[in-house]
């Protein structure tokens, strides 16, 4: 039982203003910021190892894959050594301004692989130190070895965090960019030598922002489809193994029931074939009629529930092994080349095992004539004593394609498989050295020994 709630909408305080849509959304926004560059900015958030399923790693030797899970940690590092080194050669300063700066470059940048949205806030620091105790003024607010370093450090930070934070980070740097030069340029322009780069640094961090923030929305887009796929995939084997079982279903039921009416017929006309029957023979014959009405009336109850509104049972009985030739001249007609082989002393057995063998012998002739257009088929069937065995194999196509081989991969196998399980038998498939297709089948047969027991 389910337990609904209704909530009644809490009534606006008297004399409180309704916020517009538009305070609403700045409000949202700010929350946003807040969350994404101030909460827990400093927190550890250490970069991932690569993945070794991707198909350029797959074709490295062992020895060199095992190594290149650090991949990503060594480009960071690389990385972290060119903003150093654009520090160190961009800045005309003193020796030791030049170590700060190249060292606060190193930092930021390194920050990425364990605290990567504090590294951002680290380069806006390095950048604001290095201007300050800097002495290049051609390049204001962002001195080469800052520029560097912080197109390095948003581009990683973009990499490893949502496409908003990236949106986030250009506008903070955005805005730092023209509160430098509104209020600190005056110190500079007595210099003579004053050249706001806020444009190029906005333009190149916006290109490179860009082309991660898409990167990242297809790759995410990549993996929902993916995980779509698989489970739309899973669910069609899922309907089709319903499917298939509901037809075997269909098919005993149509099996047993004729039987059961046999049964009851045979039992019905039985006391008239005996002259002067007594009693006790007629009142036996009477329960087995009315147990085999009572049986059938009870199969058609349960299994009749599976049958689609417009399913018809077929007028014709269900195929049997006996029908084997007919299926074969089928497919024969629809050019494939195929014998048939029996081994063992030929005998009627039960009408289930007979139609699940035919319908596995069908699929897997259906699936030659698919998967392997012009290769040669071959059906053994093997009486022995404790059941009947079938082996369906076929050769390869000679036919050239592009399109790579499905065995295997369809539904038909699941539907062999189900009429297998169901009779207890036991299935092998697999393609063969020449690089055909083999299907193996053992069906068990009790013995008449053990039914009498």
């Amino acid at each position: 039982m389910t337990e609904t709630t209704h909530t009644q909408p809490t009534p606006p305080r008297r004399g409180a203003k309704e916020r517009s849509p538009e305070f609403r959304l700045a409000v949202n926004a700010l929350n946003g910021l807040w969350q994404d560059m101030f909460h827990n900015a400093f927190a550890y958030r250490p970069l991932s190892r690569m993945r070794l399923d991707g198909p350029f790693v797959r074709q490295l030797p062992l020895r060199l894959r095992e190594r290149a899970v650090w991949a990503p940690h060594a480009a960071v590092v690389f990385g972290a050594l060119i903003a150093m080194y654009a520090s160190l050669e961009g800045n005309r300063g003193s020796d030791l301004t030049q170590l700060v700066t190249g060292v606060l470059s190193l930092t930021a940048v390194l920050l990425t692989l364990a605290r990567p949205v504090g590294a951002f806030w680290a380069s806006l620091t390095a950048t604001l130190i290095g201007t300050v105790i800097g002495t290049d003024f051609n390049d204001w607010p962002w001195i080469p070895g800052a520029f560097v370093t912080h197109v390095i450090v948003l581009t990683v930070v973009a990499l490893r965090t949502r496409p908003r934070i990236a949106a986030w980070m250009w506008g903070i740097t955005a805005l730092y960019s023209l509160l430098a030069e509104t209020f600190f340029s005056s110190r500079y322009l007595n210099y003579g030598y004053y050249s706001a780069n806020t444009g190029p640094m906005l333009t190149v961090a916006a290109f490179a922002l860009l082309a991660v923030s898409v990167w990242q929305i297809r790759r995410t887009a990549q993996r929902e489809v993916t995980a779509q796929q698989t489970v739309t995939e899973h669910e069609r084997s899922k309907r089709t193994l319903l499917e298939e079982r509901t037809t075997i279903a269909r098919e005993l039921h149509d099996v047993v029931a004729h039987h059961m009416s046999v049964v009851a017929i045979q039992a019905e006309a039985a006391p008239y074939r005996v002259e002067n029957p007594p009693p006790e023979l007629e009142q036996a014959f009477a329960t087995i009629r009315e147990n085999a009405v009572a049986a059938l009336t009870e199969l058609r109850r349960v299994l009749g529930v599976v049958r689609a509104e417009d399913y018809e049972a077929p007028d014709a009985p269900q195929p049997t092994l006996a029908d084997l030739d007919s299926l074969l001249d089928n497919v024969r007609e629809a050019g494939l080349t195929v014998e048939k082989a029996v081994t063992g002393a030929v005998r009627e057995l039960p009408q289930g095992v007979e139609l699940s063998a035919y319908r596995i012998v069908q699929e897997a002739l259906s699936n030659t004539l698919r998967h392997a257009p012009g290769a040669t088929a071959r059906v053994e069937i093997g009486y022995v004593l404790g059941g009947l065995g079938l082996r369906i194999v076929n050769g390869p196509s000679p036919e050239v394609t592009l399109v790579k081989s499905t065995h295997g991969a369809g539904h038909g196998i699941t539907g062999m498989r189900e009429r297998v399980t169901m009779l207890n038998g036991e299935m092998t498939t697999g393609e063969t050295e020449d690089g055909g297709y083999e299907v193996t089948v053992f069906l068990p047969v009790a013995s008449a020994s053990e039914d009498d027991a």
